[in-house]
């Protein structure tokens, strides 16, 4: 990466390499992280969250897209015939961080020592401290079918005003608004994940959609959220973004410390 990210030292280069259940045991074999396991399908009355083949996750972003398509190039011209793509996704960012529906995402992501506590394995899996769980889904929109629902009630269904991204108040926010079902409570205290979502897509070919990406400790709130998402809380009680958008692909990775990294390529 170093060879990529010195050409321009300001386009904040990175990468993080995340592995799959069954690559770890093809790589590592054990131990192995704790909660780490294939993504958990989910199929209720139609809505239908899939799990799809990965082995390897690479998340690059850089401020270019110079940057992440070089560090791509040469990340595959390394693993070579060892490795088969099964899919590339080219995310941008859209205004001020808003979402292809119009809702800026990522509002309520963790900040300093929360963010390192609610990502950040510890001591619950020594093994694989300062690791990290990381489930991705790709999103296809029906922006013809949203954009077709009144603002009104877009920001019911999401949760928060659109122009201003201000959390609508309890009293006038739905059961199924989006921000309400992915709030995960644990011992009376909101469980937080950290959001890297990233919108993509091509008019041309009438493509719209969202790249989720959720960083978390565990990944048993995001499991959480998605079961609320797709099946409802209490059941019936679904997501209604989800009335105009399906997941075409899930996965669940995770993300070795750069320590962990470091002990491997010093060998035995």
């Amino acid at each position: 990466m170093r060879s990529v990210g010195f050409r321009e030292p300001e386009g904040t280069l990175s990468c993080v390499v995340g592995v799959g259940s069954n690559a770890w045991e093809e790589l590592f074999g054990e131990p192995r992280p704790a909660e780490l396991h294939p993504f958990v399908e989910i199929r209720s009355e139609g809505r239908h969250a899939v799990s799809t083949p990965g082995d390897l996750l690479f998340h690059i972003r850089a401020d270019r897209i110079d940057l992440c398509f070089e560090l791509e190039t040469q990340i595959l011209a390394r693993l070579g015939r060892t490795v088969t793509p099964v899919d590339e996704v080219q995310g941008f960012r859209y205004f001020d961080r808003r979402d292809i529906i119009g809702f800026v995402d990522g509002t309520e992501n963790p900040e300093g020592p929360a963010r390192d506590h609610a990502v950040l394995v510890g001591e619950e899996d020594p093994r694989f401290a300062a690791g990290t769980y990381v489930t991705v889904q790709k999103y296809l929109h029906d922006l013809t079918a949203w954009n077709a629902i009144p603002v009104e009630e877009q920001e019911r269904i999401v949760g928060r005003k659109k122009l201003t991204d201000i959390e609508l108040d309890d009293s006038a926010k739905p059961p199924y608004a989006h921000n309400a079902l992915n709030k995960v409570i644990e011992d009376g205290k909101e469980v937080k994940i950290l959001r890297d979502n990233m919108p993509f897509g091509s008019p041309a070919r009438r493509e719209f959609g969202t790249y989720y990406i959720g960083y978390s400790r565990s990944p048993t709130p995001v499991e959480r959220m998605l079961h609320n998402m797709f099946v409802g809380d209490p059941p019936g009680n679904y997501d209604r973004l989800l009335d105009v958008s399906r997941a075409v692909t899930g996965g669940l990775f995770f993300v070795p410390s750069a320590t962990f990294l470091e002990a491997l390529s010093e060998g035995p």
